[in-house]
């Protein structure tokens, strides 16, 4: 019992390694099957190659007469155009074998243009590799500098008060107030008359009082008196015969 289990064990390790082996050398496909690198195929070679999956190390399988044909790789503008002058490789041995080296697409055309127009070309697009050889992809190693510190805070100045707004000036039109005039006394008036150019009499003294009599009055006041009574005494009489 124990022999069979380290039979089965060696049997599946050895698959293993055949498989690796295989894959790490490529495998071989055949253009256009049993006809061959040929004009015309039964199905179109472009059609073939998109049924399959190509990667790097894998071989394409031309085979050809020698004498009538070739394989050219070219460049697409060469593809499209069937031109078959410059290749950029010519395989011509009738029994070629072109191992893909990287990936991306290849053109082929035969190096007969009648041949190529007649369908004999080929583009084949080649997987990119992956790493897929087991256990995690190995994270970056982390930067042992410090992360950046961030800039020390700039202080911000404080406001400035603003200046108080400019009055509105003042109007031409206004001045300022002028003072009145003080009033100075009018002289008094010019006497009116006959006599208004000699000066009025001036009136006479009166006599001071004398130990406490009065002195008569004099001699010119009396009769004075008695003549203006007298007057009036006839202009009442005359006025009552009148």
């Amino acid at each position: 019992m124990a022999a069979r289990m380290v039979v089965g064990v060696a049997v599946a390790l050895l698959a293993v390694l055949l498989a690796a082996a295989t894959g790490a050398d490529g495998r071989d496909f055949h253009v256009g099957g049993r006809a061959g690198w040929a004009p015309n195929p039964a199905e179109p070679f472009n059609t073939w190659a998109e049924r399959n999956r190509f990667q790097v190390n894998d071989t394409l399988v031309f085979r050809y007469n020698k004498d009538a044909d070739a394989v050219l790789v070219v460049t697409p503008s060469h593809y499209d155009a069937c031109n078959t002058t410059e290749p950029v490789l010519r395989l011509d041995g009738g029994d070629t074998r072109f191992v893909f080296n990287g990936s991306g697409p290849y053109f082929f055309i035969s190096a007969d243009e009648g041949r190529c127009r007649a369908g004999e070309r080929l583009i084949v697009v080649v997987l990119a590799v992956r790493n897929n050889s087991g256990g995690n992809t190995p994270s970056p190693p982390k930067s042992s500098s410090s992360p950046p510190t961030s800039p020390p805070p700039v202080a911000t100045p404080a406001p400035r008060a603003l200046p108080p707004p400019p009055l509105p000036p003042k109007s031409s039109s206004s001045s300022p107030p002028v003072a009145a005039p003080a009033l100075h006394a009018l002289p008094p008036p010019p006497p009116t008359g006959k006599n208004a150019s000699s000066p009025a009499p001036a009136p006479a003294p009166t006599p001071a009082a004398t130990n406490g009599t009065s002195s008569p009055p004099p001699p010119s006041s009396a009769v004075a008196l008695r003549g203006g009574v007298l007057a009036c005494l006839i202009i009442g009489g005359a006025a009552i015969l009148v």
